[in-house]
């Protein structure tokens, strides 16, 4: 999972993304052989022995599960895919040699379910942090002075109030005509007013830089894994929007 050329991070963002991957060694996908870091893969554990001797593989997203672990790229239709061939079982025999692990059928749905959950949980995380903006004409103002970092919709926002912010991310970026867009999520309103705790939440907008960019990994890995590349093209934090109090905390 590589950064696509024309997707560009904001400077703060690319330096830290750079320290990071010299003091974190990448990962290696069990199924397809390609690297990445812990924050491009998703980590399989098993977990402890139960009354049968069985070990249960099951998704560690936040990579925080002791013992060993298997790391996977593959998004959902390539993990059905290595399951129903026997691709994934073998792979998985070879990263916890000697254990007796059972493999879930309903695997996928559980890898899916834990990224979902990992999304919503790192909205509402920002959220207490103070780093989310909700409210359109709030997003509007601050889209329109260059100030955001990340602009996203939930899945069923209306056409017209989508264009109306869309429009202003694009003035404050002066890319006016480039078709710039924030991103939609696979949240509905529903699910996104429970993750942040709000009434009828539709659009939310990030300033802080940083902020914007541990969302925007939990976005890229949830879409990543269920197929829907699309959006992803927008779920980059946006280029010279790093606000001052990112530059003094620097």
């Amino acid at each position: 999972m590589r950064t696509p050329n024309n997707e560009r991070l904001t400077p703060d963002i690319a330096e830290a993304l750079k320290a990071r991957t010299k003091s974190e060694p990448e990962r290696c996908c069990i199924l397809s052989g390609e690297h990445g870091s812990r924050d491009q893969l998703v980590r399989l554990a098993i977990s402890p022995e139960d009354a049968d001797g069985l070990c249960h593989v099951l998704p560690d997203v936040q990579a925080k599960a002791p013992g060993r672990g298997a790391w996977i790229g593959a998004s959902r239709e390539e993990l059905e895919h290595s399951f129903a061939k026997g691709h994934l079982k073998g792979a998985l025999a070879r990263s916890f040699k000697g254990a007796n692990f059972h493999l879930p059928a309903n695997l996928p749905d559980l890898v899916e379910q834990a990224l979902r959950k990992a999304l919503t949980d790192r909205l509402g995380l920002e959220m207490r942090a103070g780093s989310i903006v909700l409210g359109s004409d709030r997003i509007a103002e601050q889209a329109r002075q260059g100030r955001l970092s990340l602009l996203l919709h939930a899945a069923d926002a209306g056409e017209d109030g989508r264009k109306k912010l869309d429009q202003a991310l694009r003035v404050g970026l002066d890319e006016e005509g480039s078709g710039k867009r924030g991103s939609i999520l696979p949240l509905d309103r529903a699910a996104l007013s429970v993750a942040l705790g709000r009434d009828n939440v539709v659009h939310l907008a990030v300033s802080n830089a940083a902020a914007a960019e541990r969302i925007a990994n939990a976005l890229r890995r949830l879409l990543h894994f269920v197929g829907d590349q699309s959006p992803a093209e927008n779920s980059r934090p946006l280029p010279g929007a790093e606000r001052e109090d990112d530059k003094l905390n620097a």
